[in-house]
């Protein structure tokens, strides 16, 4: 058993680590309410733009426009842009490994060349040690994400596909569902899928439909808008903006994924120092003991040899 001061100088160790990751917990937990509050908020801003996008969207099959079209055998490429979304530090239990392990399933699974695009640090430094292709990394975003950020990303994945460099751009996410549950997610966002598109208008009809009987009819927010000018026009605006913000979803959701999984790990490695301050004290006092018990056995021993 080790002595007693090497007992002590590792409880003073333990309870210090303790404070750091304590502190780590709340600062993520903050972190974390205003990443949800935002993921939870442009979910519903993504709500109203899908029920604008139903309005004008009635003929898909009609669309001609770049973002909407998919290769044909004349302009395949054979290639896929991948944009990796991870963190910048660690510390955040398994949230990186999720979406990187997702990531080399999806590069051993494809027999298509994948040239990736990083958002976070770790994310970079994993494709680069696999030699895989990073074309461009996006390592500063703030915690705080903004659309305005979210510009130079997506105009280099749009500016890709329409140059006909890429068959399809794809995006590997973390999506959020809880404080307590993350999942990895791999999702095309380019091209624009007409089938896809139809069965989300479809989807977003039944939700709102579904809303109608729950709430009652006073409840009902359908809007009858009037267009001027070209319909074919404004639904490859609505594309492209649709195609930016899909990815500002995802950074969102990725980011309130990692402020939860940082607050989950560090509360767990919190909770676990805890212990280990438990059984070390434990363990300082049955050696502090076991001195006692030795030191009064000597002077008894002395005092008997004594008399």
């Amino acid at each position: 058993m080790a002595g007693t001061k090497e007992i002590k100088r590792r409880i003073k160790s333990v309870k210090n680590t303790k404070k750091i990751t304590k502190a780590m917990e709340l600062v993520s937990a903050s972190k974390m309410k205003r990443a949800v509050a935002s993921t939870l908020a442009s979910r519903l801003y993504s709500e109203y733009s899908w029920e604008i996008l139903t309005s004008v969207a009635k003929n898909v099959e009609e669309l001609d426009h770049p973002l909407f079209n998919e290769r044909n055998k004349k302009n395949i490429t054979g290639k896929i842009l991948l944009i990796l979304i991870t963190s910048n530090r660690g510390l955040c239990g398994a949230y990186n490994a999720q979406v990187v392990k997702k990531t080399i399933s999806l590069l051993k699974n494809q027999n298509v060349k994948i040239d990736v695009v990083t958002i976070g640090k770790k994310g970079d430094v994993a494709m680069r040690r696999l030699g895989v292709k990073v074309i461009a990394t996006f390592a500063e975003l703030s915690d705080r994400i903004f659309l305005s950020e979210i510009i130079p990303i997506s105009k280099l994945a749009m500016d890709e596909y329409i140059a006909l460099h890429y068959d399809k751009v794809l995006v590997a996410y973390t999506d959020f569902i809880s404080a307590l549950t993350q999942r990895a997610n791999v999702k095309q966002i380019l091209p624009v899928s007409k089938t896809d598109l139809k069965e989300l208008i479809e989807s977003m009809e039944k939700i709102e439909h579904e809303k109608k009987v729950e709430d009652g009819p006073s409840q009902d927010r359908k809007v009858n808008y009037l267009f001027e000018g070209d319909k074919i026009k404004l639904i490859s605006s609505l594309a492209e903006k649709l195609t930016r913000m899909q990815i500002y979803q995802m950074l969102l959701e990725s980011n309130a994924s990692e402020q939860s999984s940082r607050m989950v790990a560090m509360k767990n490695a919190s909770d676990a120092s805890g212990e280990m301050i438990d059984d070390l004290t434990l363990a300082f006092n049955k050696a502090r003991q076991a001195n006692i018990t030795r030191e009064i056995s000597e002077i008894s021993a002395g005092m008997a040899s004594v008399s």
